[in-house]
């Protein structure tokens, strides 16, 4: 059996062949991933490994738990862990309080500096 590890790595190097198979599996749903795409300003690809690494920083236990849980009991974990990991990123709030730029998730600067230039 795969570990954890091992499922996520899969999740990132399998994005955009996971985008085909979605886009056949569950129209709807990858109808949100392209939508959320847009509005990020990325590509669907992007989009699902931006959703496993926020999955993978920013998820609280609970959902490791529902995540982990829902691995267990599929006959595909690998596919049920990007699917859990993509929902919960359509989820994830979206306002304007939450946004920030590509400039702040990646710098090093304390986040006082950063609001004040």
């Amino acid at each position: 059996m795969p570990m954890l590890g091992d499922l996520l790595a899969a999740a990132r190097d399998g994005a955009g062949r996971f985008d085909g198979w979605l886009q056949a599996a569950d129209p709807e749903r990858a109808e949100g991933v392209h939508r959320a795409a847009l509005a990020e300003g990325m590509s669907p690809t992007a989009f699902i490994r931006m959703a496993v690494a926020d999955f993978s920083r920013l998820a609280e236990e609970e959902d490791w738990a529902t995540l982990t849980s829902a691995m267990r009991d599929s006959e595909d974990p690998g596919t049920m862990c990007l699917l859990a990991m993509v929902d919960w990123r359509l989820s994830a709030p979206t306002c304007s309080d939450h946004r920030v730029s590509a400039r702040e998730r990646t710098s090093h600067e304390p986040a006082a500096e950063r609001t004040a230039s």
